[in-house]
């Protein structure tokens, strides 16, 4: 396959990029969704190139489930492409139809997410006679998104949320490479889900049980791991490291119990089959619901995780 001239992307891909970028420029306004990820950074660097930044706001949500870095991560990388941060606190862990864990849990997050980002966007530009369009909030969902069992999906469509990175085609590796051809410095940074996908479902969410999550994972982290998951059974950590770091993580076994035991844990397990994406989908009993090996791609993360 040929590659666009200046680009370094093959034809396909830049095509589709071009088409996310004439998705977003119709828009007026936008408000994106922004976790600090490679891919709501694509479409946040898209949204400000196609409309400018004076008509993007970048919105996170904080939040117990989310990791303390990311937010410092993203803070970091609005900085950098010159749009505003919105830091919008949100209150999923005050209702019971999220903090209950079912496997309608994303959905309950996402829909009140979106809402709260309209809002947002509202109150923050009012129409004028020369634009009367509504501003949009835009997510960087990508295409690969829609082979797993993903309930923010259905939240998004109900939301009228703009997801140019999806309706593009883009696919992870795509959105990765398009990414790099622009300069972004997380283009590698690997895939991060909220720590509420760390604990099985049905088993209530608490802060207590998700911030001794996270310290597990930092302390991983610390250990030299560059990506790992600590899925919180109850007593049990049990981690999943990609297939790669599973021999180190078994040299490292005394280090690591110490540390996730430290933490309150009883038992520390190493779960052989590695680091799989959404393995606690598991299940459910779809077939979009099994776990999936995680991407060789952005397989290293550090402490700040920017990239």
């Amino acid at each position: 396959m040929s590659e666009q001239p200046g680009t370094g992307l093959p034809d396909e891909t830049a095509r589709k990029l071009r088409a996310a970028r004439d998705a977003l420029r119709g828009l007026g306004r936008a408000v994106v969704a922004f976790s600090g990820g490679a891919d709501s950074t694509l479409a946040l660097a898209l949204a400000v190139e196609e409309l400018g930044a004076g008509n993007v706001l970048a919105a996170t949500g904080v939040s117990p489930v989310h990791f303390q870095a990311d937010l410092l991560a993203a803070r970091e990388l609005a900085g950098r492409l010159g749009v505003e941060l919105v830091e919008l606190p949100t209150d999923e862990m005050d209702n019971p139809a999220f903090t209950a864990n079912t496997p309608e849990r994303c959905y309950v997050c996402k829909l009140g997410l979106l809402k709260r980002l309209a809002g947002l966007a509202a109150r923050h530009w009012t129409a004028s006679p020369a634009d009367d369009r509504r501003p949009a909030v835009v997510t960087g969902t990508n295409a690969d998104d829609a082979g797993d069992y993903r309930p923010g999906l259905r939240a998004e469509r109900e939301a009228g949320t703009v997801r140019p990175l999806m309706d593009a085609g883009l696919t992870k590796a795509e959105v990765r490479a398009a990414a790099r051809s622009m300069g972004l410095p997380n283009w590698d940074r690997p895939a991060m889900a909220c720590l509420a996908t760390r604990i099985p479902y049905g088993e209530t969410l608490t802060p207590a049980r998700l911030g001794r999550i996270e310290a597990a994972e930092e302390a991983l982290l610390a250990m030299g791991f560059g990506t790992c998951r600590v899925r919180d059974h109850g007593t049990v950590a049990r981690i999943e490291l990609p297939a790669g770091d599973l021999e180190h993580g078994l040299r490292r076994r005394e280090q690591i119990a110490a540390a996730l035991r430290g933490l309150g844990y009883t038992f520390v397990a190493l779960d052989l089959e590695g680091l799989r994406s959404g393995s606690m989908n598991a299940g459910l009993g779809t077939p979009a619901a099994r776990a999936r090996p995680a991407s060789g791609a952005g397989q290293r993360r550090g402490r700040s995780r920017p990239g």
